[in-house]
């Protein structure tokens, strides 16, 4: 007689016990991230949010933005480290809704695995759950799935959705902007979350090893794979106090992601404007640079895949720039002028325009002139001395 399975899941490499445990373990986490307007607590199959306060607004319209990490997390796997990818995740979906003057309600998360290992699922959250408190989002629900079979044990990936709500008569965007607004750019912590692929491709092309010390990033002894898990900053609570402190001086704002500087400054201005985005206002931090030339690459055709040092990009009124900067660098953001907008013609030297990205017909950047540390450009034909010593093999 034919012996029956009593957890045929399980032989099939589902682990349902080990999700239940990985709930248990981020639970804590998740709660800390509630108000009174979420509902239910943690596990039920849908978050529920009290949206009685809209009520208050005029005319409320509600912003969404879903997004992940990307390859960044093959890092965070490939060094066992996992308490910051969801802080990642959260700048990627939370700033986007910020761009338009939104502030976060809620967000959800959802991971995806090979294998469910508690400790590491309630790490991963625990980030979220970090991102999320800092700023000012409930962390409503979630979903681990577990897909042996389709990924490897260790493998993961990670995504998340957003919703934040704004008056209607106060959002942001390009129909606000005008010839002779500031653009300020707001100093980045690093890569972020985006153009990982290519620092992977350089990293391996160079046989650098993840675990090797990362000498020449100025990361105090931390090793590649640490120094390239620095976490995205988060911008989401201080330009909503930004936007309330210098009321109405605050224009468009511009999440520098997947398509660097000029794409996305290109996406918030109004179609017959433009603007020239001055590199000689900034240095790129240390490890554009390094990667840059482990590469054998020069800095400027990296500038559409890395923000090269800027996290965000604000237009602001040319009155309320000084406050606005200020502001900013108060709140520990680094922050400085990096062009004017006109809406003159194009002008015709000193090279070609990006007009628009990502569907939208706005108007047009160019990067010019060279940044502060001119032996960024031009490329190099070998590792520095002490990269080589360090992580060639």
């Amino acid at each position: 007689m034919a012996t029956v399975s009593q957890n045929p899941y399980s032989e099939a490499g589902v682990d349902t016990a080990a999700g239940d445990l990985a709930v248990e373990l981020m639970k804590s986490a998740v709660r800390r991230t509630h108000g009174p307007e979420v509902i239910g607590g943690v596990g039920g199959f849908a978050g529920l949010f009290d949206a009685s306060a809209l009520l208050g607004y005029q005319h409320p319209l509600l912003a969404t933005s879903t997004d992940g990490v990307g390859t960044k997390v093959a890092i965070a796997q490939a060094i066992d480290k996992h308490d910051t990818i969801g802080i990642d995740l959260v700048g990627m979906v939370i700033d986007d809704i910020v761009v338009v003057g939104a502030k976060p309600l809620f967000m959800t998360d959802y991971i995806a695995c090979g294998k469910v290992v508690p400790q590491r699922i309630a790490d991963i959250v625990a980030g979220i759950a970090r991102g999320c408190s800092e700023t000012g989002t409930a962390l409503v629900g979630g979903e681990t799935a577990e897909h042996p079979g389709l990924l490897g044990p260790n493998d993961y990936d990670v995504a998340g959705a957003a919703t934040g709500v704004v008056e209607a008569s106060n959002i942001l965007g390009a129909d606000r902007v005008r010839a002779g607004d500031v653009v300020l750019a707001l100093a980045s912590s690093g890569l972020h979350s985006n153009g990982y692929s290519l620092v992977r491709h350089i990293i391996a092309g160079a046989g650098i090893a993840y675990g090797d010390r990362a000498v020449d990033l100025g990361t105090n002894g931390a090793s590649w794979g640490e120094s390239l898990l620095e976490p995205t900053r988060l911008y989401t609570s201080p330009l909503l106090r930004l936007i309330d402190g210098i009321d109405g001086g605050l224009h468009a704002l511009s999440h520098v992601t997947g398509g660097g500087i000029a794409a996305n400054l290109a996406r918030v201005l109004p179609l017959g404007t433009w603007v020239d985005v001055d590199r000689s206002t900034w240095a790129p931090p240390p490890v554009f640079q390094v990667l840059a030339e482990i590469g054998k690459l020069d800095i400027t055709a990296t500038e559409g895949t890395w923000n090269l040092g800027i996290g965000f990009l604000a237009i602001v009124s040319a009155e309320t720039a000084t406050a606005a900067t200020a502001a900013l660098e108060a709140e520990g953001i680094a922050t400085w002028q990096v062009g004017t907008v006109h809406d003159t013609a194009l002008p015709t030297d000193g090279g070609a325009f990006e007009q628009g990205a990502k569907g939208v017909d706005g108007g047009a950047v160019r990067l010019v002139g060279a940044y502060k540390n001119s032996a960024a450009q031009g490329g190099t034909t070998q590792i520095s001395d002490r990269a080589a010593a360090d992580g060639a093999k």
